[in-house]
């Protein structure tokens, strides 16, 4: 009888991570076997062999023989060290639901390593990246290349690189609806390629991991964070497109971000045209940096960019929202048959619905947020939780009769653009849409030339290419500015800069209209200017002044309580404990969570950063289980 450590995917008891069985067989570790966890059964993972202990044992049962590789056994071993997690909780992340199932296609189709199917042509610059990345010598290196400068192709190029060695790439994505093209170019290029998304059912996904755990020769797993857990055999290289997206951080148990994972298992390229500071910081410090600056092909075209500001009336003679300049462009647009594309990151309507007697607003019964008008619904919609209201008649509270709806949305924008250009064929892309008509499923036609002015918020601003496209409109540009986050203003230029890339990449000569509040502002005259070094370094500064990443580690601690008084009693005793806990840290004042109720009760927050994550993890560990406290090591965002 031989006796393995396994962890299993179920929480069996607070603070413990594996479990003792004994086996009949020599097992591995990585194997994937089936063990009774008190009355229940569950699936778990063999991480070591040990010697008999002085109890009784269990027995289990091995899983169709699968056994994952070492390089993810190890990695979640340290996800649970270093996010300070629990190993089963790490466990349900990385095995799929449902691996125990047995499927109709019992034997699974092996995923036989493809032959390159065509050439893959780099330029000159193209071909001094390649090479500057596959001899640097830090294992993550930050690609930061502009739109347009042909990093798929640089993608292309390692992959071929790393297959070549008999090892598999990784290739993440945000969002597999906004990269269809990157898909469809590594699948023109390459036949091995396997696709795991959480738009596949249980089922499907089942099958593609028991391929992908199978295959005897090299692939290309493509899919979004989850898929770094795909149990390739020898893992080489892992791509991270669009890295400054926050998508690659589960903000979920567990908490981990995506591209600190990928740096322990295998050589990791961050690719984006906009690093976030943090980041861009951390790999320059370790010469780890590859600048690709030029397009990949050559063009005389140009963008020209102009500024509209919002505060100055004179500049919107012929419509409250859209600016005399965006209309003349549009006009232009519309006469020499090209595109037009409307950026706005709101959608609906109105985000405020207000009496204008007394100042009462219509506000969500679950998160008091501000409920958005959405007229084609006739419905107030919350946002956040999903919440549905009637419109109000009159107000709630001193009967006045006159509600008014303020601000405007995608919604909003497209009814009046219909007005302006009776003509022209209008498309909206934002969370509203429907399905059929997103733009993955239709870019084919917006492509052509179907649509003649497009509409849309973030999810049309990055992973799309629009040749046609000779005007484009940002409506507000300093939507986000505002934001009580550190990161808000990082994430304005990302944002900017994504858009504006949809109109700078040598198709056509475009004119970029920026509307602003603050035209003057840092951020925004970096994005219009395409200087990444300049926002660089002004957010830089702020975060040296301010104690914020990249110069401190941040351990974000909220408590959420069913009342009000509950919850500021036991904030200020959180943030005593935390006293106690260290000295070496520094604790903010308790505030409340920028969604301070949700369905779940009032949320309060203490933020404690540190020179040393060390001491943070000093702090997490020390103060032990609570269902009310809710912590976030190395949070993206603060909001």
């Amino acid at each position: 009888m031989r006796y393995y450590e396994v962890i299993p995917n179920r929480i069996f008891r607070v603070g413990s991570g594996v479990l003792t069985y004994g086996s009949e067989k020599v097992l591995a570790v990585g194997t994937v076997v089936l063990v009774g966890v008190g009355k229940r059964n569950c699936v778990g993972i063999v991480i070591r062999e040990v010697k008999k202990p002085d109890f009784e044992t269990r027995g289990l049962e091995v899983v169709d023989d699968a056994v994952l590789p070492t390089h993810l056994v190890q990695a979640i071993l340290w996800m649970a060290e270093y996010y300070a997690v629990t190993l089963p909780v790490v466990a349900q992340s990385v095995l799929p639901r449902g691996v125990e199932k047995r499927r109709r296609e019992s034997k699974v189709t092996r995923v036989e390593a493809g032959e390159k199917k065509v050439d893959i042509l780099l330029n000159s610059a193209q071909q001094r990246v390649v090479r500057e990345i596959w001899e640097a010598k830090p294992n993550t290196v930050l690609l930061h290349g502009i739109t347009g400068s042909g990093k798929t192709n640089v993608y292309l190029s390692l992959a071929e690189k790393t297959l070549s060695e008999g090892k598999s790439v990784i290739l993440l994505v945000p969002e597999i609806a906004l990269t269809s093209q990157l898909i469809s170019n590594f699948q023109e290029y390459f036949d091995n390629v396997a696709l795991m998304h959480s738009g596949q059912t249980e089922a499907e996904r089942h099958l593609v991991w028991e391929k992908v755990l199978l295959a005897e020769e090299p692939l290309v797993v493509i899919g979004p964070r989850s898929a770094l857990f795909a149990p390739v055999r020898k893992l080489g290289l892992v791509i991270i497109d669009e890295a400054h997206e926050p998508a690659y951080i589960q903000d979920q148990s567990p908490k981990y971000s995506a591209l600190r994972l990928a740096s322990t298992m295998a050589k990791t390229v961050l690719g984006t045209a906009t690093p976030t500071v943090a980041d861009y910081y951390l790999c320059e410090q370790r010469n780890a940096v590859v600048e690709l600056k030029e397009l990949a092909v050559k063009s005389n075209k140009s963008a020209e960019t102009s500024v509209v500001d919002l505060k100055d009336r004179v500049n919107f003679k012929r419509h409250r929202l859209i600016s005399d300049k965006l209309l003349a462009s549009i006009d232009k647009s519309l006469k020499m048959g090209t595109q037009t594309l409307i950026f706005h990151n709101r959608r609906g309507n109105a985000p405020l619905t207000m009496c204008d007697n007394c100042g009462w607003q219509a506000l969500c019964p679950d998160c008091f947020l501000p409920l958005t008008l959405h007229t084609d619904k006739f419905a107030l919609l919350c946002h956040t939780c999903g919440q549905k209201l009637p419109v109000p008649t009159g107000c709630p509270e001193c009967r006045n009769a006159n509600i008014i709806h303020k601000g405007f949305g995608t919604k909003l924008i497209e009814t009046e653009l219909a007005k302006l250009f009776p003509e022209a064929r209008l498309a909206r892309f934002d969370a509203d849409t429907l399905p059929e008509k997103q733009m993955k499923n239709v870019y084919a036609e917006v492509k052509a030339g179907r649509y003649d002015i497009l509409i849309g918020t973030q999810s049309i601003a990055k992973g799309f290419d629009f040749p046609n496209l000779t005007t484009l409109g940002v409506i507000q540009a300093d939507a986000q500015l505002g934001l009580p986050d550190f990161s808000s203003e990082e994430r304005t230029y990302q944002l900017l800069a994504q858009v504006m890339g949809r109109a700078r990449r040598g198709h056509q000569n475009t004119e970029i209209v920026i509307q602003s509040y603050q035209p003057e502002h840092p951020v925004i005259r970096a994005a219009v200017a395409g200087d990444y070094r300049g926002v660089y370094d002004y957010v830089l500064g702020v975060r040296r002044k301010s104690g914020l990443p990249p110069y401190r580690f941040l351990l974000k601690l909220s408590l959420v309580y069913k009342t009000e008084v509950a919850v500021l009693k036991n904030i200020g005793k959180l943030r005593d404990e935390v006293k106690k806990i260290s000295g070496k840290v520094e604790i903010s004042v308790p505030m409340p969570a920028f969604h301070e109720r949700t369905p779940r009760g009032f949320s309060w927050q203490i933020v404690v950063k540190s020179k040393s994550r060390a001491e943070l993890l000093k702090v997490l560990n020390g103060l032990g289980a609570n269902p009310h406290l809710h912590s976030y090591l190395d949070p993206g965002s603060l909001i």
